[in-house]
């Protein structure tokens, strides 16, 4: 897929999925935005991709609509337009609900539901300008079927999923499409925090019986924001190796 001289923003890139759909973009051709809230663990991220294409860290903090609001400043700046956006940021500890905190609760669902919302709102005037602009939302499986121990996790996930769906009907008009991807278990530095016995009941629930790399969720998200995709909107695609397979 080329995505020769194409803006794209990933959040969430210093590591995992959003890394590794940075560096996916950037060897295809485009000008890659790697943003994170981390900024040590970002600009280590941009200059590791570098070498493959133009990357540059942005600091943003999904979480605070005024970080949005300057990053959508600097693309203007700097870019001068956006075409694809990629909201990767996210996070969650597996926990049982009755031991949930309500500062648990509210940091899940600021980061994995309303910070894709800010930074979307933030960021839509530029994908219109362009006349073809993509969004791509990583949510999870948990949020299409539940998960045990990830409870809020699923519900904020699961209302990624459906904004996804419902802002895909509201901006088509625009010439824009919204897509989500629904990753199952991945190797990412949040997998392997957990206790090898979950790690080992995760793995043997999946079909394929492995997890998935980073880089196969970034072949997804890449499909949804090319050209070959261009007659597909609002929807979900799960990479699972089968751990959900659901209509």
């Amino acid at each position: 897929m080329n995505f020769k001289d194409k803006i794209v923003v990933v959040t969430g890139a210093a590591s995992g999925i959003g890394h590794a759909c940075a560096r996916a973009f950037a060897e295809a051709g485009a000008r890659v935005a790697l943003t994170d809230v981390n900024v040590p663990a970002g600009e280590a991220a941009a200059g590791a991709v570098q070498a493959t294409g133009d990357v540059r860290f942005l600091p943003l903090d999904v979480t605070d609509r005024a970080s949005a609001a300057a990053l959508a400043a600097r693309i203007e700046a700097e870019f001068g337009r956006l075409d694809v956006l990629v909201n990767a940021a996210g996070w969650d500890i597996i926990q049982p609900f009755m031991e949930n905190s309500p500062e648990y609760w509210e940091k899940i669902v600021a980061l994995n539901f309303m910070g894709p919302v800010q930074v979307t709102r933030a960021l839509l005037p530029l994908l219109f300008a362009s006349g073809s602009g993509r969004i791509v939302n990583v949510a999870s499986d948990a949020g299409r079927v539940g998960s045990y121990g990830e409870t809020v996790y699923a519900g904020a996930k699961g209302g990624i999923i459906a904004f996804t769906k419902s802002l895909a009907r509201e901006v088509v008009r625009k010439q824009v499409r919204v897509n989500c991807i629904c990753p199952g278990p991945t190797d990412t530095p949040l997998f392997a925090s957990q206790s090898d016995k979950m790690r080992e009941a995760l793995t043997n629930a999946i079909p394929m019986k492995r997890v998935a790399q980073p880089s196969e969720i970034a072949d997804a998200v890449l499909y949804f924001a090319s050209d070959r995709s261009s007659f597909i909107t609002g929807q979900v695609l799960s990479v699972s190796g089968g751990l959900t397979m659901v209509g």
